[in-house]
């Protein structure tokens, strides 16, 4: 199956900040409310949303949280996961891809900064990818992780961790935590 594109709205954004999250709700209220309010400031803030493309879980609520505030969403979805019908069809613009790879390097392509919200498998993965092309220099893009009700706290201290014990050669700040949407555009250089 070949890459598409389908446009729902034509507009353009100058500035885009790419959300990986869970396609869950996950246990606690908070997590949802934190998705929709990033959207919304995003949208209010004029910046663009590129996100995993799917209507479920946080994933939908960032999107809808944009979308309810007028924003510019992008979705980025591989097929397989069209197939399972949980595309968001009322989107900006949803590219369907052919392999999860494709998908993250649109994504981390289009993106001006990268947030974090809570999440899987999945969402670790892609925030340790762009961590790591950040270590080596692929790009100079801020990451900025929303710990949500203390969701990260944990992994965070285990990062201190390797850090101590020489791991992560110096790069244990290029990881920016916020607590809020506001704090992490600050933190991003884009408030």
């Amino acid at each position: 199956m070949q890459m598409y594109s389908v446009s729902m709205r034509q507009q353009s954004e100058s500035k885009s900040v790419a959300v990986y999250c869970a396609s869950a709700e996950g246990a606690r209220p908070e997590y949802r409310a934190a998705a929709e309010a990033l959207g919304r400031t995003l949208a209010e803030r004029g910046f663009g949303l590129i996100y995993g493309g799917g209507r479920v879980g946080l994933m939908g609520a960032v999107a809808d949280g944009a979308l309810a505030a007028g924003g510019h969403v992008v979705g980025v979805i591989p097929h397989v996961l069209v197939d399972h019908e949980i595309a968001h069809q009322g989107i900006t613009e949803l590219h369907v891809t052919t392999t999860m790879h494709t998908r993250k390097a649109m994504m981390a392509e289009k993106a001006d900064a990268f947030f974090i919200l809570p999440g899987g498998y999945g969402t670790f993965e892609e925030m340790f990818e762009v961590l790591a092309w950040q270590t080596l220099k692929i790009h100079s893009k801020p990451v900025v992780l929303l710990n949500i009700a203390g969701f990260y706290d944990t992994m965070l201290e285990f990062l201190d961790i390797c850090d101590r014990e020489g791991m992560l050669r110096g790069n244990r700040g290029i990881l920016l935590v916020a607590k809020t949407a506001e704090e992490a555009l600050e933190l991003a250089g884009l408030g």
